[in-house]
């Protein structure tokens, strides 16, 4: 299988992966039923999510796959007066990746990319791979690295 931009990107860089592939039928899956078809906990699943502020430009967040993205919050972190996710349909044109295989590594540019602070507590995270059907495994250390990656509290609180 042809390697993606992000995989390409971590190879050069000589910052190992572990890859899990995953059945899908070409369709995309939300984080949870990735984790369950890999056999891996909810918590260790990170998902990729492409926003855009109120002066045009696009950011990333990556959140745990369980979690509901805070605009308002992460507005805040991104000096931005408000912020909104991209239409699905300009994903491809903006990221060069498709919805369930967007990959926060090997963009079509290199955006402001922020990840939930909760991952810091993880040694190791499953990101997409820039594929749907394929997550690798990365260090957080690397990973936050690589994309020159912030820390910030992007998350809806959890009820209970």
């Amino acid at each position: 299988m042809e390697k993606t931009n992000a995989l390409r990107i971590l190879d050069k860089a000589k910052i190992p992966t572990i890859i899990h592939t995953y059945e899908s039928d070409g369709m995309a899956l939300d984080a949870i039923e990735v984790a369950q078809r890999l056999h891996q906990p909810i918590d260790k699943v990170y998902k990729t999510l492409i926003v855009i502020g109120a002066s045009h430009m696009y950011y990333v967040l990556v959140i745990n796959g369980a979690d509901e993205i805070d605009l308002k919050k992460a507005a805040v972190h991104l000096h931005e007066k408000n912020i909104e996710m991209i239409p699905v349909s300009e994903l491809l044109s903006v990221t060069g990746y498709v919805r369930g295989g967007c990959s926060p590594i090997g963009m079509k540019k290199n955006y402001v990319t922020f990840f939930d602070q909760k991952i810091a507590h993880m040694e190791t995270v499953l990101v997409s791979a820039g594929r749907i059907g394929q997550q690798m495994e990365i260090e957080v250390d690397a990973l936050i690295r690589i994309v020159q990656g912030h820390l910030a509290d992007l998350v809806k609180a959890k009820v209970s």
